[in-house]
C-alpha cells in the first residue's frame, strides 16, 4: 500500500486538516502533536536548526495521494531536552569510531520536543485495516533506518511510542528501551467525588502528609486561581513564562521554550491549556501548565516555575491542584511527566514507557542490546519494589490498574 515517501522542513508543507486526521482517537497525540502546536515549536524558534532540533517530517501518501501515515522527526545535534538519556551510547560511539571519522550526531529523532509524552509516534490514517496500518508503519520505519544508511547518521529514535508501535518495531529488528512515569487515574466506574475523596483512598501515612503539605501552602497565605483556555490572558502567558523561565536559570539551564512560542500555541489551541497561578499578599508569585485532551480527558502536567520560594509550593501547583481540578472536570488521567518517585505517595503509579533504537554500526548495536537487557531487568525489579509502596489502602485497586506495568 505505501507509495510515496516524502520528507518536509516544516508542517506548512501538508494540510493542517490531512495531518490532524491522523490523530483522530489516538492517546496521547493531541495537543502535542497537532499541526498547529509543531508549527509553533518550529515558528518560534524553539525547535529548529539553531537549538539542535532541525525539523525532518517524514510523510507517505498513498497511490492516490491520500496522506496515509506520518512521523514528527527532527535532526539532533544533542540529546538535550529527550527525557531518554543516550549520552553514554554517544560517547561510547565516538570513543570507538570518532578516529575513524564517524561520530554519533547527528542522529534522526522522533519524539514530541522537550515533552516525555507518550503516545503515537509512527502516526496512520484512522480510516486504514489493521493489515494496512501495519504495512505503513512498517514503511515508516523502514523510511527511518534507511534515511540514517543514506546520510551517514548514526541512529534513529522514537520516544515515549505505544506498546502497538514498539512491538512492529521490535519486529523490524529496533532496540526497545523501558521506561517508568508516574499516572494518577481517575477512580473507575465510580470517579472521585472531589479531592477529599481520592485523599479517602490513600493510607492514612500518605493522607496526612499531604494534608501537612497543603497547609503549608495555606499557611504561607498563598492561594490560588485557575484559568482555562481563552480566560488565559496575554499577561497571565506573560507572568507564565517569567515563572518558566526563572525556574530553568536558576537551575543554570536555558528555557527551551521561547515566549514566542507560548504566543503561538495560546493562539491556535487556546482550548489545550490550564493555568495555575498562585499569588501572595496580592502578587502573583508562581504558576503551573497543563496540557490537556478534552475529548480523551487526559491532562499533562507539563510546565511550572515560581518567582518566590516557598515551602511545598511545587507539589501543590503541579500536583493536588491538578488533581483537584482533574477530578473536579471528570478527566480520566493526569500525567506527571518524567521520572520523580516522590510522585508514588501522592497517588501518581508507575505506568511503563518504550522507546525504540536503531543504531547503524553493528558493534555498537550489540553492546547496547546487551546493556538494555540488564536494564530491563532492573526496571522490572524496581517496578516490583514500587508496587510494594502502593500509597492506596489495602483493597483499594486504582483505576485499569492491568494497563499499568506490562511486562
Amino acid at each position: 500500500m505505501p507509495d510515496s515517501i516524502r520528507w518536509l522542513d516544516h508542517p506548512s508543507e501538508v494540510g493542517a486538516a490531512e495531518w490532524d486526521a491522523l490523530l483522530e482517537g489516538v492517546d496521547g497525540a493531541s495537543p502535542f502533536l497537532k499541526h498547529a502546536l509543531l508549527s509553533a515549536f518550529i515558528d518560534s524558534g524553539s525547535a529548529c536548526a539553531d537549538t539542535g532540533w532541525q525539523p525532518h517530517l517524514l510523510t507517505l501518501r498513498d497511490a492516490e495521494g491520500r496522506l496515509v501515515g506520518a512521523c514528527p522527526t527532527f535532526i539532533k545535534s544533542h540529546s538535550y531536552g529527550e527525557y531518554v538519556f543516550d549520552w553514554a551510547w554517544a560517547d561510547a560511539h565516538d570513543r570507538a569510531l570518532g578516529a575513524h571519522g564517524l561520530h554519533y550526531f547527528p542522529k534522526l529523532l522522533g519524539a514530541v520536543p522537550f515533552s516525555p509524552i507518550p503516545g503515537a509516534r509512527l502516526l496512520t490514517h484512522p480510516a486504514l485495516s489493521a493489515a494496512e496500518r501495519a504495512s505503513v508503519q512498517q514503511a515508516l520505519l523502514a523510511a527511518l533506518s534507511g534515511a540514517c544508511e543514506q546520510q551517514g547518521w548514526s541512529s534513529a529514535h522514537l520516544l515515549f511510542l505505544s506498546e502497538a508501535e514498539a512491538e512492529v518495531a521490535a519486529n523490524a529488528g529496533w532496540l526497545v528501551r523501558q521506561g517508568i512515569q508516574f499516572h494518577w487515574r481517575n477512580r473507575q466506574p465510580q470517579p472521585y467525588a472531589d479531592f477529599e475523596d481520592f485523599l479517602a483512598s490513600l493510607q492514612r501515612d500518605k493522607r496526612k502528609k499531604i494534608q501537612q503539605e497543603r497547609r503549608k501552602v495555606r499557611d504561607a497565605g498563598v492561594s490560588f486561581e485557575v484559568r482555562v483556555g481563552a480566560e488565559i490572558s496575554q499577561a497571565d502567558w506573560d507572568l507564565f513564562h517569567r515563572c518558566y523561565a526563572q525556574t530553568y536559570l536558576e537551575h543554570g539551564q536555558r528555557p527551551y521554550l521561547s515566549r514566542a512560542f507560548w504566543s503561538q500555541a495560546a493562539r491556535d489551541l487556546a482550548c489545550s491549556w490550564v493555568m495555575f497561578i498562585a499569588h501572595h499578599e496580592g502578587q502573583p508569585i508562581a504558576c503551573s501548565l497543563l496540557a490537556v485532551d478534552p475529548v480523551s480527558r487526559v491532562a499533562h502536567g507539563r510546565y511550572w516555575g515560581a518567582l518566590a520560594s516557598v515551602s511545598c509550593l511545587h507539589f501543590e501547583a503541579c500536583y493536588y491542584q491538578p488533581l483537584a481540578w482533574c477530578i473536579e472536570q471528570g478527566f480520566l488521567r493526569f500525567e506527571g511527566g518524567a521520572q520523580g518517585e516522590h510522585k508514588l505517595a501522592r497517588g501518581l503509579l508507575p505506568e511503563s514507557t518504550r522507546s525504540v533504537h536503531w543504531l547503524r554500526h553493528a558493534g555498537l548495536r550489540d553492546a547496547v542490546a546487551d546493556f538494555l537487557r540488564r536494564e530491563s531487568q532492573g526496571i522490572r525489579h524496581h517496578v516490583s519494589e514500587l508496587d510494594e509502596r502502593r500509597p492506596f489502602k489495602p483493597g483499594v485497586v486504582d483505576a485499569d490498574e492491568g494497563d499499568r506495568m506490562s511486562e
